[in-house]
């Protein structure tokens, strides 16, 4: 088939006018265009708050908070207890809180809420996703920061391949998040009082996949030999691959998960960081 020059012309147009229609916005002005390579980067996770300590200058107190960067979004998974100890840590680990899109709350507990106010103030364009049980005046609060409240019941992809589990648990209601990967699915937890396997089961119902990861608070520090022993079994049955078990999990606990995983085992801790390649 033969093309004239003119007909050349008149396709380099309509692709010109297309590619740039892609970039404006609605207004007709040019807008930045922001594009997720996951090929980019790992998926990085800093632990920001712990009440045990993993690098010198931070500061370790009960409490829990974790930021996770490479994902779609920019996510702080729970604040911690107290504001002070969090923004110490933030400054001493160069975290810009400026860059976070999302942030998600596990449970109604201070020591994973008690940090959001002093975060929202550095940086409200946020959107913070709670479990739907929370007191109406913790999304007005929220809004009342200029960030916006979501309100979580069943599971849902808060951005590329990143989920919560949604609402579980009992008396305790709490939420946990999932990141999908090519190496398996990592799990962050809060407390676990819905019951850590429990949470496992729940990924694996809402993507089918190996567990790679699993890291957080357990709270297990009342269970005894025999019962550990057989959550442990639970680990393995579900094929569970690299464990980080920190805050409520307890001592005694955290030591059978250390024995349990050997070298896949992952300490924890104020300054952690994890870097999981996406691919």
């Amino acid at each position: 088939m033969r093309t004239d020059s003119s007909s050349i012309k008149s396709l380099t147009l309509a692709l010109g006018v297309l590619f740039l229609g892609a970039f404006l916005n609605g207004e007709g002005t040019l807008a930045a265009a922001k594009v997720f390579n996951p090929a980019d980067q790992p998926i990085r996770f800093t632990v920001l708050y712990d009440n045990y300590l993993y690098k010198e200058g931070t500061k370790p107190d009960w409490g829990f908070s974790c930021l996770i960067e490479g994902t779609e979004k920019t996510i702080l998974f729970d604040t911690g207890t107290q504001p002070q100890i969090l923004m110490h840590n933030v400054e001493v680990l160069g975290v810009d809180l400026k860059k976070v899109d999302q942030i998600v709350i596990s449970h109604d507990h201070g020591d994973h809420t008690g940090g959001l106010p002093a975060v929202l103030e550095k940086n409200p364009n946020v959107t913070v996703f709670f479990p739907i049980s929370f007191p109406g005046e913790f999304g007005r609060r929220v809004e009342g920061l200029k960030a916006k409240a979501q309100s979580v019941d069943k599971s849902i992809e808060i951005c590329r391949n990143v989920y919560l589990t949604g609402e579980m648990g009992d008396e305790i209601k709490e939420q946990s998040l999932i990141i999908d990967t090519a190496k398996g699915l990592i799990i962050v937890t809060g407390c676990s009082h819905q019951g850590i396997l429990n949470i496992l089961k729940r990924a694996k119902e809402i993507l089918d996949k190996p567990i790679y990861l699993v890291f957080g608070g357990f709270h297990l520090g009342n269970k005894s030999d025999a019962e550990m022993q057989e959550i442990l079994a639970g680990f393995r049955k579900l094929k569970v691959e690299k464990c980080g078990a920190t805050h409520c999990t307890g001592d005694t606990q955290i030591a059978m998960f250390k024995k349990a995983f050997g070298e896949n085992y992952v300490p924890m801790g104020t300054g952690r960081v994890i870097e999981v390649p996406v691919f």
